[in-house]
């Protein structure tokens, strides 16, 4: 067996196992964010929405905060799913196992992500349909709209990847997404339009990375973004190549993985 099939066999071992993971408990992975979104769409679209009526653009205040829910979930299922399954791992020792193997450290990170970066897809697609009992949206431009999802979802597998790595504890999982994940998503631009902000705060809020990426998204969703979409793509980008090589780094290492 060829070392290009013996990686393609890895590969698709880790993300099948993955997957089948994220299957065999929906009811954990699936269902608790489509029940969080729906909520959101029912207090902040329908009543709070109701009040403020239009927004930028001339679009209701529900279509404008879907793009953003809708990538709050992907960034935050991709990064739980990835950071639980390879501390997981880890906490059993099957990562020592992998690193002894022939297996490629890319492989073994490429598997583990691709495996978050398909949870936080199902769980955008399935939030983007419940989404469409409460509003009408046109996607405006497909190829941004998959393109700023999958690098999303990417940027944040890798970072959950990276707090896994240094992760000692199952406490120490929860840590990145209570102080730090869910304050960037809050104050990323998901509820309102960057611009409303003054200063000093609009600065800072630019210097959030989930601004770029919940911008690229409604700006495939809606046409309209705070940050010029070049930009946002650049911004994406640099953080997918920055964390790659950092958890690759970490693979070779073996920072926190062997004992």
């Amino acid at each position: 067996m060829s070392n290009t099939t013996a990686n393609l066999v890895a590969l698709h071992t880790i993300v099948r196992r993955e997957i089948v993971r994220i299957m065999r408990i929906w009811t954990q992975t699936l269902i608790p964010p489509a029940i969080t979104m729906t909520l959101y769409f029912v207090i902040f679209g329908k009543l709070i929405g109701s009040r403020i009526g239009t927004i930028q653009g001339g679009f209701s205040y529900m279509q404008y905060i879907v793009p953003g829910l809708v990538m709050m979930s992907i960034i935050t299922n991709s990064y739980g799913n990835i950071s639980s399954s390879f501390f997981g791992a880890k906490f059993s020792r099957a990562v020592e196992e992998m690193l002894v193997s022939p297996m490629p450290n890319w492989v073994i990170l490429l598997g583990y992500v691709t495996g978050a970066v398909t949870r936080g897809l199902v769980v955008g697609a399935l939030v983007l349909m419940i989404a469409l009992f409460f509003t009408s949206l046109h996607i405006a431009h497909p190829l941004v709209t998959f393109f700023s999802v999958l690098l999303g979802a990417t940027i944040f597998s890798l970072a959950g990847f990276v707090n896994a790595v240094y992760a000692k504890k199952f406490d120490d999982i929860a840590l990145v997404p209570t102080f730090v994940l869910t304050p960037l998503t809050y104050l990323g631009g998901v509820f309102y339009s960057v611009n409303m902000l003054g200063e000093p705060w609009q600065a800072i809020s630019r210097a959030n990375p989930i601004l770029y990426m919940v911008n690229a998204f409604r700006f495939g969703v809606l046409g309209i973004s705070d940050v010029h979409i070049g930009v946002a793509f650049v911004v994406m980008l640099a953080f997918v190549a920055g964390l790659s090589i950092v958890a690759l780094q970490l693979l070779k290492r073996g920072v926190g993985l062997r004992s």
